[in-house]
């Protein structure tokens, strides 16, 4: 029996030679890459590949895989040697790293079926990971375990503490976070280098269990692993101390080496033993069925024509309606549930209702998690607090992930609470991601609707809300199909046209009342489909007026009036195009008086009007 078990410590040890030699090859035949970064962690990765993780490589959506995430993705030569070591990739497309139309980027990415989320902006994996265990407990209820390899340096990211604080208060012992403390970072050593105990401590006063271990004693790695999989209440953090650059004595623990290829790849090679080719059997996972949430008939709220309603609170009733007639419907809050009106979810599902507290990088990464678990998440909180979270977001589209993100108390709308609370920037953040859907309603039943609409969209998809009570506009049977707009007021004569969304549709609707009774009549368009928008309304309505009129409760950068100038870009006609946006610093002031100190209330838009029919019939 000992020898058997030297043997097998001896497989694994040669298997993290294999995975350094094809780092090291991979990076030598891109001509650049991370092959030191990988070299640390080719132990950690042999260990748990041949001895640990449990996953169908045949059948990645099984729904028992273990789930593995390299939160240090710059070591992505690391994780395709993994995937050569199992047979999935070929020494032929290995050696095709980085090159162009690869499936083997320089960070890993979903185009492989094996990666569940994009990697490389550093700190984001270990909250996404919290996203996936929080499914495998409470949604999935399987038995899978959530591994995540990260690096030392990002350990200075705020977002890995909003996870350690989060794992450790919702008792995830089923995840586990391997440190590869290699001392070294891009430019030179990291905060605590080597000092396992110093990153120990932190992990701990999160109420996680640590294990400190050599991270190139196969054997010491090997029980660590076995330990994390035997503590329960508690998330694991295995440290483990590593060598940058590990097996190659001339790039070993030296700075100056990071993100490049070895300096002589052949004699490394060769110094490591040579290209090997050790064939991994990886353990199965356990047969399970899929969760099958239960499904039922949506029945939305309904709102009266002329009633008062805040979009927000449309929102709220619309989502907890739509968590009734669907069970994949999860969300997701940042302690402002009262404000967004998703607590109106929670008390109706608390089983599917997610607090994250003040801490809007774990929220949004947390639905990442769960949206790559199957499930359809919706995140909630104000539209400003939405910048904090700017780069999970363009992470998430880059990782194909899909959910909704709600951003209420959105503008100046707001009122007195001042700039630190006015979402101004949310529009043109949202539209800047790829594949997004930025929708943005007036009133209570379009709210509804469109909550029902973003539930099998794709990416992500943005819905802006308001904070004040604004009439109903349309019935309750309307539809409003994303990509589309609506015309609320038009005729033959019309001289200008008005463009709005939100809160501003009610006062461009006041403006064209008081611009037909001055005998200027207007055609107002309900722009609430933001991206994508309605180019063939927007189009028609420069043609018959020759003039649009755009306001929003936004900054003039990247919100409605960018959206509306694109649709006449490539050699298009371009109107005569009037922005009315915010452009002031505001304070604090009664709604009614931002909306006017801003230019974009009804008497703004009126008079913005007059002045260009004038200079219109003058000319």
């Amino acid at each position: 029996m000992k020898s058997d078990r030297t043997a097998d410590l001896a497989r694994l040890a040669e298997l993290g030679q294999q995975l350094r030699v094809d780092a090291v090859r991979a990076a030598d035949a891109a001509g650049s890459g991370h092959p030191t970064s990988s070299m640390s962690a080719a132990d950690l990765a042999a260990v748990l590949l041949a001895g640990h993780l449990r996953y169908d490589f045949d059948k990645p959506e099984h729904p028992a895989n273990d789930r593995l995430i390299l939160s240090k993705g710059h070591a992505s030569p690391l994780l395709y040697a993994m995937y050569r070591a199992v047979g999935v990739v070929d020494d032929e497309e290995l050696l095709t790293f980085r090159k162009l139309g690869s499936r083997l980027e320089g960070h890993p990415t979903p185009r492989l079926p094996w990666v569940d989320v994009a990697t490389g902006s550093l700190g984001q994996g270990l909250p996404v990971g919290v996203g996936m265990a929080l499914a495998g407990k409470h949604l999935d209820r399987l038995p899978y375990r959530v591994w995540v390899l990260c690096g030392d340096s990002e350990l200075a990211e705020g977002s890995v503490w909003e996870a350690a604080e989060h794992a450790g208060d919702q008792h995830l012992d089923n995840l586990t976070l391997v440190v590869d403390v290699n001392r070294l970072g891009q430019r030179g050593p990291t905060r605590h280098q080597r000092d396992l105990a110093a990153y120990a401590r932190r992990f701990r006063a999160f109420d996680w269990h640590t294990i400190e271990v050599d991270g190139h004693d196969v054997e010491a790695v090997d029980a660590a692993y076995r330990e994390a999989a035997q503590t329960s209440r508690r998330p694991t953090a295995i440290l483990a101390g590593t060598v940058k650059g590990k097996g190659v004595a001339s790039v070993e623990d030296r700075e100056g080496l990071h993100g490049k290829p070895l300096p002589d790849a052949v004699a490394a090679v060769e110094e490591l033993g040579g290209p090997r080719f050790i064939r991994v059997d990886v353990q199965a996972p356990p047969s399970a069925r899929a969760p099958r949430p239960s499904s039922g008939r949506l029945e939305l709220p309904r709102y009266e024509v002329g009633e008062k309603v805040a979009t927000r609170t449309a929102y709220g009733q619309a989502l907890t309606a739509l968590g009734t007639a669907r069970g994949d419907v999860v969300v997701l809050d940042g302690e402002v549930g009262d404000s967004t009106k998703a607590e109106l979810f929670a008390k109706e599902h608390p089983e599917r209702y997610f607090e994250c507290y003040i801490a809007e990088q774990q929220m949004l990464a947390a639905a990442v998690g769960m949206a790559r678990r199957g499930w359809r998440p919706y995140t909630c909180t104000f539209a400003a607090f939405l910048t904090r979270g700017h780069d999970f977001l363009r992470m998430a589209a880059i990782s194909r992930a899909s959910l909704t993100v709600a951003g209420s108390h959105a503008g100046v709308a707001i009122g007195q609470d001042g700039p630190s609370q006015m979402g101004l920037e949310d529009l043109a953040m949202f539209r800047a991601l790829h594949g997004s859907t930025v929708l943005y309603p007036c009133d209570a039943n379009q709210t509804a609707k469109l909550v029902a609409a973003t539930a099998d969209g794709e990416g992500i998809r943005y819905l802006r809300t308001t904070r004040g009570e604004s009439p109903v506009i349309y019935g309750p049977d309307e539809e409003f199909p994303v990509g589309g707009a609506k015309v609320l007021r038009s005729s033959p004569h019309d001289k200008v046209t008005l463009v709005a969304a939100g809160a501003t549709v009610h006062e461009a609707l006041e403006a064209a009342d008081a611009l037909e009774a001055g005998g200027i009549p207007v055609r107002v368009i309900d722009l609430y489909s933001v991206k994508p928008v309605d180019e063939q309304v927007l189009q028609e309505a420069a043609a018959l007026t020759g003039c649009l009129v755009t306001i929003e409760d936004h900054h003039s950068q990247g919100g409605i009036g960018d959206a509306v100038a694109e649709c006449f870009a490539d050699g298009r006609p371009m109107p005569r195009l009037v922005r009315l946006a915010v452009e002031n610093m505001p304070g604090s002031a009664t709604p009614e008086e931002q909306l006017a100190e801003a230019g974009i209330d009804a008497a703004s838009v009126t008079a913005t009007v007059r002045v260009l029919y004038e200079r219109v019939v003058t000319s």
